[in-house]
């Protein structure tokens, strides 16, 4: 049920930080996730049952666990109570040795501490937190560490940053992010600026205090795991979610010729589905694969004809999908 306006007093904000006190010690969040996608029906309302079918099969892929309301999962064009009511579904489902985590992110301080606590009711393990970034050319370094801080002294779980400049237009500063990893109650970042070096340098300045770095995409997994990143969310985990993690097994067991030819056949297809044509091409290649994609909510715009076969492209020219025939 939706908590009304008011109810998270202060007295309930102190409890939330008496129980993430000691969040970090007891929350290790290395592993692959698919940040999933979320079903519309044709008449474009949540399919809860197609969502909780897709979780069903990711069930049986060795994921650490799954984002649920990411970039990939359109949280942008659900209402309050969509995003809480798919935290919820998603709990029934997924299996509680993996982690669920959600993204709680809002524009406000006000709405994120809110939409933080009421996520975590509805059964999320740890929750991702987008940078703010409608007044982006306010969004100093510290403007977003008094953001974050906020939600994090107020957050009953673990806060992951996340950092997504490709569709925010907004690189979390380095400096915000290592004053932010000694906050005992944020745990982590997910980083999808693909810039490998701003990567490593983040972990070099935040490894003594137990700070953790997540890829934001397959595309540059490998060369995460190369500079201490400790796995990813990766929109391509939709559909090659096996294949993910037979990559993070092969980079921790340092197998990296293995793991370097399997990272190339993933560029192509990982490359379609995020810069390319985004959502909706994660979608439709869900659909090749067996999943539950369909649509994407308005004014998301299918894929046209040539994007599809364009995108099957990416994937048959890496040996995941067989040429059709003609």
């Amino acid at each position: 049920m939706l908590l009304p306006p008011g109810v998270l007093g202060n007295a309930r904000r102190a409890l939330c930080r008496s129980l993430s006190h000691n969040a970090r010690s007891v929350l290790d969040i290395k592993g692959i996730y698919p940040p999933i996608t979320t079903p519309f029906t044709k008449h474009q309302e949540v399919d809860y049952n197609q969502l909780e079918e897709n979780l069903q099969r990711y069930s049986s892929i060795p994921f650490r666990g799954i984002v649920v309301q990411g970039s990939t999962g359109e949280y942008a064009y659900l209402t309050k109570e969509e995003r809480l009511e798919v935290v919820r579904r998603a709990r029934k489902v997924v299996p509680k040795d993996k982690l669920l985590i959600a993204g709680s992110g809002c524009e406000s301080t006000q709405a994120t501490i809110q939409m933080t606590e009421e996520m975590s009711l509805s059964g999320a393990d740890a929750v991702l937190v987008v940078t703010p970034s409608y007044y982006r050319g306010r969004m100093t370094s510290h403007a977003l560490i008094h953001h974050y801080t906020k939600v994090a002294d107020s957050s009953p779980v673990p806060v992951i940053l996340y950092s997504v400049p490709g569709n925010t237009g907004l690189d979390l500063p380095i400096d915000a992010i290592v004053t932010l990893s000694q906050h005992p109650n944020i745990i982590g970042i997910k980083d999808s600026g693909g810039d490998v070096t701003r990567i490593g340098l983040t972990i070099h300045k935040t490894k003594q205090h137990g700070f953790q770095v997540l890829c934001g995409s397959a595309g540059f997994l490998l060369a995460g795991y190369s500079v201490g990143t400790v796995g990813g969310v990766c929109a391509l985990g939709n559909v090659l979610g096996t294949q993910l993690c037979a990559l993070e097994k092969m980079c921790l067991n340092a197998q990296w010729e293995d793991a370097k030819q399997l990272q190339h056949r993933l560029i192509e297809p990982n490359a379609a589905v995020t810069q390319k044509f985004g959502v909706p091409g994660v979608k439709q290649a869900m659909e090749w694969f067996g999943y539950h994609g369909g649509l994407c909510r308005s004014p998301l715009p299918p894929l046209t004809d040539p994007e599809v076969k364009e995108l099957r492209r990416d994937f048959i020219a890496n040996g995941w999908l067989l040429p059709e025939s003609k």
